[in-house]
């Protein structure tokens, strides 16, 4: 593709993208294409000689946009978000362009320095304590094994790194019943295996008891199992329930366990200084993270994680061969240390479009709507008597379920929100997720989308009420 060439179809591409962004709802919100449909359609072996860009961007439209899922509509409901802005776009479009490896200062010095002060403006922004510095990750999955390899590393006086753990005794991490997937994984792939996380009892509202933590730890003491970690999750993944902070944080320094916090959807919220309730006892941690590519209106990937004590993440997995030592030594931060990866991308530069763009007041008042709606939403469904939520709604997620008057058995109340679920997302009109809260299936709802209205909402609630009765209306006696 020659340079001239080049610009005909980025500019064609440019006004695609424009439009898909003016027009994203007249698709459907989750593809409906069946397992091996789009890989059906594709050839079976590769081209022998190049294929011009407009065959390959014909079939782009034709073969691939059917089958993808659009997390940018703004009656996109499930998981949690990935959201987008445009200054995020425009962002990546120049990293793209640019195509640097910015592992190191030298590799790029804008990057690194770019990076340092993004980090320093969004613990300002989300009220962190000044001793906590920062780095960028992937994602939270990345951190929070970051973090429990620091843990294990302080532990054992960085022993582990150099002997090995089969000499060593058998630790604990401890967590909510709650907890993110990304927790056990964490656990197993830094070698204490899946039997060291203990997962802990909840309460009401779904965030950890604190004396259940305490008690655990006093049981693995008593059986020469060494504490290790706890993690306190704000917005857990299921109902987003806020684990206690500061109570953990004194069990935690009191029996000298690493305090890790995953804020991975919920931590955008702390932008709201009346959420900050939230992290107190923030003070107390060891680390924390957060993904701007959630609710930050940043594109995926970037993962905001910060350490109180930087040097024990860098001791953790720095290792300097020869080709990567450069003359500016320790005068620089190569975030190549910071982390498990050498490689990294010019993530600063979507993070530092978005915030000059939103500011920070815009940033808080497009928060702010979010939540609104979705107590809006909980709002309709109190409302209703055939439907009930089954957990608070501290921020933008609502869980929730049909529940006719006459019906009580839990097993056909499972099988009815399941059915429910499945029609509304075949609509392609809305597409919601689910999880399970007491044993109960719950419908989740989470109002975070970019750019999701009150028009959005009232829509979705709409069809959420009409296909629960028309399918209780033609269920079997």
């Amino acid at each position: 593709m020659t340079n001239m060439e080049f610009r005909t179809y980025a500019h064609e591409l440019v006004e695609w993208m424009a439009d898909y962004l003016d027009e994203v709802e007249k698709y459907p919100v989750k593809s409906p294409v069946a397992p091996g449909e789009i890989i059906g359609r594709l050839p079976l072996h590769p081209p022998a000689s190049g294929e011009t860009f407009a065959m390959i961007f014909k079939d782009f439209r034709g073969t691939i946009l059917p089958g993808m899922t659009h997390w940018q509509h703004p009656s996109f409901f499930a998981y949690f978000p990935a959201n987008n802005s445009a200054p995020s776009i425009l962002a990546e479009m120049l990293t793209a362009t640019m195509g640097a490896q910015c592992m190191s200062w030298a590799t790029s010095p804008a990057a690194t320095e770019l990076e340092e002060r993004m980090m320093q403006w969004l613990g300002e922004m989300t009220g962190l304590p000044p001793s906590f510095t920062g780095v960028i990750q992937d994602t939270a999955s990345t951190a929070t094994l970051c973090a429990i390899l620091t843990a294990r590393e302080r532990h054992t006086a960085f022993r582990a790194n150099a002997e090995g753990l089969s000499t060593h005794p058998r630790y604990a991490v401890y967590a909510s019943t709650e907890t993110h997937s990304s927790i056990e994984r964490a656990v197993k792939i830094a070698g204490l295996g899946a039997a060291a996380l203990r997962k802990l009892p909840v309460d009401a509202r779904f965030a950890l008891i604190p004396d259940a933590l305490e008690s655990a730890i006093a049981d693995d003491v008593s059986r020469g199992i060494e504490p290790l970690c706890a993690v306190a999750t704000l917005g857990t993944t299921g109902s987003t329930a806020v684990d206690p902070l500061r109570r953990m944080g004194e069990i935690c320094r009191k029996h000298g366990l690493w305090l890790h916090v995953d804020a991975a959807y919920a931590g955008t919220a702390l932008l709201l200084p009346e959420l900050r309730w939230m992290s107190e006892g923030i003070d107390m941690a060891d680390s924390f993270v957060f993904n701007p590519h959630k609710w930050m209106f940043t594109n995926f990937d970037c993962s905001a994680y910060f350490v109180k004590d930087a040097s024990l993440l860098v001791r953790t997995f720095e290792i300097l061969p020869e080709y990567l030592k450069t003359r500016e030594g320790d005068r620089v931060r190569n975030y190549r240390d910071w982390g498990i990866q050498l490689g990294r991308r010019f993530r600063a530069l979507k993070l530092w479009f978005v915030i000059r763009s939103f500011g920070v007041e815009g940033l808080r008042e497009r928060i702010r709507a979010h939540i609104a709606l979705a107590r809006l939403f909980a709002q309709y469904v109190e409302a209703e008597p055939d439907f009930e939520l089954l957990a608070p709604v501290p921020l933008a997620a609502v869980c929730f379920r049909h529940h006719p008057v006459s019906q009580d058995d839990p097993t056909a109340l499972d099988s009815m929100n399941a059915a429910l679920l499945e029609e509304l997302n075949r609509t392609g009109r809305v597409f919601l997720t689910h999880t399970k809260l007491n044993g109960r299936f719950a419908l989740r709802f989470v109002a975070s989308q970019t750019n999701v209205t009150q028009r959005h909402v009232d829509a979705a609630w709409d069809l959420i009420r009409t296909t629960a009765r028309s399918l209780t209306s033609t269920a079997p006696v």
